[in-house]
């Protein structure tokens, strides 16, 4: 499990640039839309499809700040560093599956075994956040036990 954890953060890394690269395909997409805009005889088509492409960049543009604060999470963790309590950078094996602490990536499979990539703040992170191997804890009313961190 030790050689998974690396691994891991870089399929997050990926994850995180897939969602760049898509905002800022999607902004640049907008203002040539809007930019392509001619005014025409119906003079409100022309101000409807403009604000529509403004809306649509102003959307990408949050999506793509999210990201950039994902990826800073990211570039904070050190995937080599051994941890001995659940925190970010932590690969979690419980009696409720394996987790690794960094952002919320979803199930990402490595060798064939399931992972989630969860962030600190999701409710089963909080839950088992500060505990060490051997702990047990209560998520969602259901006994989990902690068999090991890496």
């Amino acid at each position: 499990m030790i050689s998974s954890k690396p691994h891991l953060h870089h399929l997050c890394l990926v994850y995180v640039q897939e969602r760049i690269d898509a905002c800022q395909a999607a902004i640049q997409a907008a203002q040539e839309s809007a930019n392509s805009e001619t005014k025409s005889s119906a003079g409100d088509k022309y101000e409807t499809g403009r604000a529509m492409a403004q809306n649509e960049r102003d959307r990408n543009a949050v999506q793509l700040q999210q990201a950039r604060q994902l990826l800073g999470e990211l570039q904070r963790i050190n995937p080599e560093l051994p941890c001995d309590t659940v925190r970010p950078g932590a690969l979690v094996h419980t009696s409720l599956g394996h987790f690794y602490v960094g952002i919320s990536a979803g199930k990402l499979v490595v060798d064939e075994q399931e992972y989630f990539a969860v962030s600190a703040s999701a409710p089963v992170a909080l839950a088992l956040a500060g505990q060490r191997a051997g702990g047990q804890v209560s998520f969602n009313g259901k006994p989990v036990t902690i068999l090991s961190i890496q």
